[in-house]
């Protein structure tokens, strides 16, 4: 039993769970906004150990081996450039997130599902350009008729996001804790204050 607790303690102790690394391109800019590009702790430091990333700033918490002491990363920069996506893949988060995750007849958020504009039923295809996030209510009232006949209109036309306008809409939806340290790199493209 001792061993046990002991060996459960070592490997990931309750405090330092807590302490993610936001992962910057070698551009100084987030691999990705939503989700945000964050590793656990110990990525970070074996990452760093490795040499395939600089640590730009660090927690106030160590971790320490026999041998050594270390200041737990909170920002780190990989040393080679990450070429990002240009393609953008159809997939329900993404359309999602290209639909600031709101009903696009009603604006509603939350409990999302997706719409054929052109029902399937009617000849409609599954594409960037005739799907939205739909609130299960819409949805039900829509079934398998045209806009027009159910009454409903879009708030803006469904259509194939770009690699960056998909990035940069992740920005609109920053997760729960946002560290100090981070905000520098998260909002690089804001106005500074005078």
């Amino acid at each position: 039993m001792d061993g046990d607790f002991r060996s459960s303690f070592v490997r990931e102790p309750a405090g330092l769970r807590q302490y993610p690394a936001l992962v910057l391109n070698a551009d100084f800019r987030p691999l990705s906004y939503y989700p945000l590009s964050l590793w656990p702790w110990q990525e970070a430091i074996k990452a760093a150990w490795l040499d395939r990333v600089n640590i730009i700033a660090e927690y106030d918490e160590v971790v320490r081996s026999p041998r050594m002491e270390i200041r737990i990363p909170s920002v780190v920069v990989l040393r080679d450039y990450v070429r990002p996506q240009k393609r953008v893949a159809f997939t329900r988060f993404n359309l999602f997130l290209r639909d600031e995750f709101s009903c696009q007849y009603c604006g509603a958020r939350g409990d999302l599902t997706f719409d054929h504009v052109v029902p399937r039923a009617r000849g409609g295809v599954t594409s960037w350009e005739n799907v939205v996030a739909a609130c299960a209510k819409c949805n039900l009232h829509k079934g398998a008729r045209s806009l027009r006949a159910a009454g409903l209109k879009l708030r803006k036309a469904p259509r194939r996001p770009g690699a960056e306008e998909l990035r940069n809409m992740g920005r609109k939806f920053p997760p729960n804790h946002l560290h100090e340290s981070w905000l520098d790199f998260l909002y690089w493209d804001a106005e500074l204050e005078e």
